[in-house]
């Protein structure tokens, strides 16, 4: 519009509070998101699971449904860190792996690829906002299928249990909320940097599956020439395991693999610290990566 013409008038509504205009971006994207009916069903079907577990602990406390059912309360699982580790944070974060590849490569490569950055930088966002804007989107709807529902189980198995289980066990609401925070943090980085590197989907999406199974098979098969399981240091998978394992104090140093008929080795497995240095550099690394593609301009030469 000319100013010339004396038409273009300064906006005078009601804007946003500083604090939350990166929400702007996010809520805007959630309708992109949610308008593909494959995400909706996966996100919708991503609650049935918490479902069966809260149906689980409900039985223990129901001795009428246990006797109906001729089930006896020494056949179903205990409730106890293991059972809101490998049933509650463990299937709940590897779904939310799939959700993530499904909405994160997109969200800053469809930016770049149309030259959207300086529209979005030369309004009041930083660039801070417009990453942590883009992150949301993944922190917010993996948040609402993870630890949400391994935190509302645990209220639900105090309940029934009583105080004194709510207060001997808050160790294990403290990691259910710490290992899914870290998984999806983890997530969230990842997806973005791939996204801000290789702008088109498929391959960003076949990057985020490459940066999670190529070092893992890398690592079993090192570890299976050296009879050692150092080499998980460089498998994310082994990692956020170790970093649960911790959490739900369910770790083992040293276990031990059956070589042989006759022979059986101990394998040590890295220290917790390391893993969580380890987790720490690839999250530093993907924000130094997105730090230098997300910007206003860029010089081609």
């Amino acid at each position: 519009m000319a100013v010339i013409e004396r038409t273009y008038k300064r906006y005078t509504g009601v804007t946003s509070p500083e604090w939350s205009r990166f929400l702007i971006i996010t809520r805007h994207a959630f309708r992109d998101v949610f308008r593909s009916k494959i995400f909706t069903g996966i996100f919708l079907l991503s609650f049935v699971w918490p479902l069966v577990c809260a149906i689980l602990i409900y039985l223990h406390h129901n001795a009428n449904v246990l006797a109906m059912w001729q089930i006896n309360v020494r056949d179903l699982l205990p409730i106890d860190a293991a059972f809101f580790q490998y049933w509650v944070v463990v299937p709940q974060g590897y779904l939310g792996f799939f959700l993530a590849m499904l909405i994160g490569p997109s969200q800053v490569s469809r930016d770049l690829t149309n030259n959207a950055l300086p529209l979005y930088l030369c309004r009041p966002f930083t660039r801070t906002e417009y990453v942590v804007g883009k992150m949301a989107i993944v922190i917010i709807l993996l948040s609402l299928m993870s630890w949400i529902p391994g935190l509302l189980l645990f209220l639900l198995q105090s309940y029934l249990e009583g105080w004194t289980w709510f207060i001997q066990n808050i160790p294990i609401a403290s990691a259910i909320f710490m290992g899914s925070f870290v998984w999806i943090l983890l997530l969230a980085l990842l997806t973005q940097a791939i996204s801000a590197w290789v702008r088109w989907r498929v391959a960003s999406r076949a990057a985020l599956l490459a940066a999670f199974f190529i070092p893992s098979t890398f690592a079993a098969i090192v570890n299976e020439i050296f009879q050692t399981s150092w080499a998980n240091i460089f498998s994310l998978q082994a990692l956020i395991w170790n970093v649960w394992a911790g959490l739900f104090g369910t770790f083992q140093r040293q276990t031990v693999q059956f070589g042989g008929r006759d022979s059986q080795i101990l394998v040590t497995e890295p220290p917790l610290w390391a893993s969580w240095l380890v987790l720490f550099l690839i999250c530093a690394a993907c924000l130094a990566l997105l730090s230098r593609k997300v910007k206003a301009y860029e010089v081609v030469k």
